[in-house]
């Protein structure tokens, strides 16, 4: 053997070892973790109907209320509030919101006015609603989100038990036509399977503020955003990661308690959208960015070595074999956790779509350094 195919073999080696540690990693989520939401079963009716707050936040929103606050007030629960936040809008918000309050007395209006001398962000609005709600169970959403029927928060507040604070729910995007929607929403998708099948496991590291209860008490007794105010984004994600201990969290992801959001329509809205949500990262505990990071790094080392072994032509059919197990168990707990998720229509292009975020990713979080941050919506 001369030096050049030795070379070649060792290099072959190394990155067929690389190749199988990534595959075991992978594996080792897909079966240990994410098998628990795709095999999940659902626990036994509880009948607990605490009054309940709901409080919505926002900004411009006088066209999405008119469309989605209805659903919020046909809710089939016996006692409940529903919180807006009116934040410094200048559109018919406010106008909207005083003749709906008119029809519905469970409906409390809360205003802040704008201040040019201090630019608040979405924490505030949040806080504020917070404080002016008069019950302990708080249920979030936002205002271009509707429920998925009326069972919604009667779903949500049946999971709090004596020892639960916190119950995180699954926050859908509409359905509709284009690539693009597909890729938004499986997005949406892999990001609930990792949070979700985590917490079930009793290692809740995240909810999201379309769809997120917890106790007034445990916020306040958290001093609310104050170690993450600082931060544009977080209001739902860090404050859970914050909050949340191996007992007082609990899951929901019935369909018929899922929210359903609009969806961002172009690639732009949707990468400003996504920088926002990722600048949070940096923030979450040491234990929940290892856990994201060994998957996210296992899954690029995993494609990485692929094609490196498939150029140099090393162990084709083993590794085809391999590519082809995991793509395998892949699919079977995609199919079974779309199901749960009511996401099924996304499956025969989930292979697709994973490759193309894998490129989308590390643009929106190296852009996130030269682009100045938004405003809360």
């Amino acid at each position: 053997m001369n030096f050049s195919a030795l070379t070649t073999f060792s290099i072959g080696l190394i990155l067929f070892i690389l190749f199988c540690l990534s595959l075991t990693i992978q594996l080792c989520y897909y079966l240990g973790s994410f098998s628990k939401l795709a095999y999940y079963k659902k626990p036994a009716f509880i009948n607990f109907s605490p009054p309940a707050s709901i409080i919505i936040c926002a900004r411009n929103e006088a066209d999405n209320l008119a469309k989605f606050l209805p659903s919020i007030f046909e809710q089939d629960y016996p006692s409940y509030e529903v919180v807006v936040v009116n934040d410094c809008s200048y559109d018919h918000t406010e106008d909207f919101l005083k003749q709906f309050a008119l029809q519905h007395s469970n409906l409390k209006i809360v205003t802040i006015q704008e201040d040019e001398n201090y630019a608040h962000g979405k924490k505030i609005a949040l806080m504020l609603g917070i404080k002016g709600a008069k019950n302990e169970h708080l249920l979030l959403t936002d205002a271009d989100c509707k429920p998925a029927d009326k069972y919604w928060l009667k779903g949500m507040m049946q999971h709090f038990t004596p020892d639960t604070d916190i119950v995180v729910g699954y926050g859908a995007y509409e359905k509709q036509k284009g690539f693009l929607n597909k890729i938004i929403r499986f997005d949406t998708f892999m990001i609930a399977l990792q949070f979700l099948s985590f917490a079930l496991k009793r290692k809740t590291y995240m909810g999201t503020g379309r769809n997120l209860a917890y106790k007034k008490s445990l916020f306040f007794k958290l001093k609310g955003f104050a170690s993450h105010y600082h931060i544009e984004s977080g209001d739902d994600d860090l404050f859970v990661n914050e909050a949340v201990n191996k007992y007082n969290s609990n899951v929901q992801v019935n369909t018929s308690n899922h929210t359903i959001s609009r969806v961002k329509t172009t690639l732009e809205e949707w990468m400003n959208q996504k920088r926002r949500h990722i600048s949070t990262f940096a923030n979450y505990s040491s234990s929940s960015k290892v856990r994201l990071m060994l998957l996210t790094g296992s899954q690029y080392l995993f494609f990485a070595t692929f094609i490196a072994l498939l150029i140099l032509n090393v162990g084709l059919f083993l590794i085809l074999f391999l590519f082809l197990l995991r793509l395998l168990i892949q699919i079977i707990i995609f199919k079974k956790s779309m199901a749960e998720l009511g996401e099924r229509d996304l499956l025969l292009l989930s292979p697709v779509i994973e490759l193309i975020l894998l490129f989308i990713y590390p643009l929106i979080t190296v852009s996130n350094a030269y682009i100045k941050k938004n405003k809360w919506k």
